[in-house]
């Protein structure tokens, strides 16, 4: 009776043991809902590749994602792409954002995600964070179109500043 008594608290004992850990675990970790069902449009967005002509200038991507019909209570905060993430900044009715990257080679080269990076994406895909009545939501967007990467040869520019710059690349909106 007494070698039963202790196989059930063992038992017991095992199983609040491995709930307490199973519920420790997932309290750390970070699991975003992607909204299905969007308060504005997005039309597609595209992403350019640019390289600095000197050492200290590094390599980046310059993102440009089209929203339209956006709510007053809705703000657009941030992209992630390719393990890169910034502020998304706002010009006409197209959002941009300059991923930089920490590497200082000639060449862009995808760096390895930071551990505290939310997001698993596909080199095509990306996320943008945006606030809804105080909320933060998301949104994936599957397909991130290519333009000809751009050399800088005396470092980037700030397309936060520079209203001539004229060798990024655009996302013109069609008429519908």
């Amino acid at each position: 009776m007494k070698l039963l008594k202790k196989a059930t608290l063992a038992i017991v004992f095992a199983f609040i043991y491995a709930f307490s850990f199973q519920c420790v675990a997932q309290e750390g970790k970070f699991r975003p809902v992607f909204e299905e069902q969007l308060p504005f449009k997005v039309k597609p967005a595209a992403f350019q590749e640019w390289y600095a002509g000197i050492k200290v200038g590094g390599t980046g991507i310059n993102i440009f994602i089209p929203i339209t019909d956006l709510d007053e209570n809705i703000e657009i905060d941030r992209v992630y792409f390719r393990n890169l993430t910034s502020e998304l900044r706002k010009k006409d009715d197209k959002y941009f954002a300059v991923l930089e990257n920490k590497s200082r080679n000639y060449t862009f080269k995808k760096p390895e995600a930071d551990k505290d990076y939310p997001f698993k994406l596909k080199d095509n895909e990306c996320v943008v964070s945006y606030i809804e009545n105080d909320t933060t939501k998301y949104l994936k967007i599957g397909t991130v179109n290519e333009f000809a990467g751009v050399y800088y040869e005396n470092g980037h520019p700030s397309i936060y500043t520079n209203e001539s710059a004229t060798a990024i690349a655009t996302v013109d909106d069609d008429d519908e």
